[in-house]
């Protein structure tokens, strides 16, 4: 048990080290000396990130859920 714990433990903080890195790597798209980009656009990037967030953390809650449906007598 404490392998599958520990493959998690391992396996999230990478992945998710590695996505706030990316995500960090949009403020190189701020420079206006290489960039133009609208407010609209600066909405999108961040709406599809936040909504694949949310798609995401909702994976999570349904599987807990799942485990709770459990029948006894």
């Amino acid at each position: 048990m404490d392998n599958k714990k520990d493959n998690f433990k391992r396996i999230a903080e990478k992945r998710t080290n590695k996505i706030i890195e990316s995500i960090s790597k949009l403020q190189n798209l701020t420079n206006t000396s290489f960039y133009e980009y609208s407010d609209e656009q600066v909405e999108s990037i961040f709406k599809a990130i936040q909504e694949e967030l949310d798609n995401q953390k909702k994976i999570f809650e349904d599987d807990k859920k799942k485990e709770k449906k459990r029948f006894e007598l």
